[in-house]
């Protein structure tokens, strides 16, 4: 499972022009399922992303996670994540979980979030075409990454 996390002062996604889920202050997590992913590799990356020190304390430094600032999350499937573009100039998606194994991962890996989280989480569409706006505050991102049995 491949997080692209950023700490982001809001974020948005919109499918056909309509806002489907949005977030104030918190992480505009992109969730990519790879083959082999299970509800372990769920478990452990909601728990990593939870407790993330990447907010601010009173002295300005990276020490307050996501659970400790009561922040947001907006949770986005992007099979794209899983590519691999070593060879050639058309990224393989080889990797990527098929979507009746990676939207049930996704939707439990939002759902694990939000149990350990104050603040609200949304959504996107899986398999939707859709437009993600952010402001990326810092910017800090992170990739996170935990192959399937680690």
């Amino acid at each position: 499972m491949i997080a692209l996390v950023q700490r982001v002062s809001s974020a948005s996604v919109h499918v056909d022009g309509e806002t489907v889920g949005e977030v104030r202050r918190g992480l505009l997590v992109l969730l990519g399922v790879v083959d082999g992913d299970t509800e372990a590799e769920k478990d452990w990356l909601a728990d990593k992303v939870a407790r993330l020190r990447i907010f601010p304390d009173d002295d300005g430094r990276m020490n307050r996670s996501l659970q400790d600032v009561g922040g947001g999350a907006l949770v986005v499937s992007q099979f794209t994540l899983a590519g691999d573009a070593r060879k050639g100039t058309r990224p393989s998606y080889a990797r990527a979980a098929r979507p009746e194994v990676a939207e049930p991962l996704y939707e439990a890996f939002a759902a694990a979030l939000a149990e350990r989280l104050d603040g609200p989480v949304a959504t996107g569409v899986f398999g939707a075409k859709m437009e993600v706006a952010l402001v990326n505050d810092g910017p800090v991102t992170l990739w996170i990454e935990r192959a399937p049995d680690a």
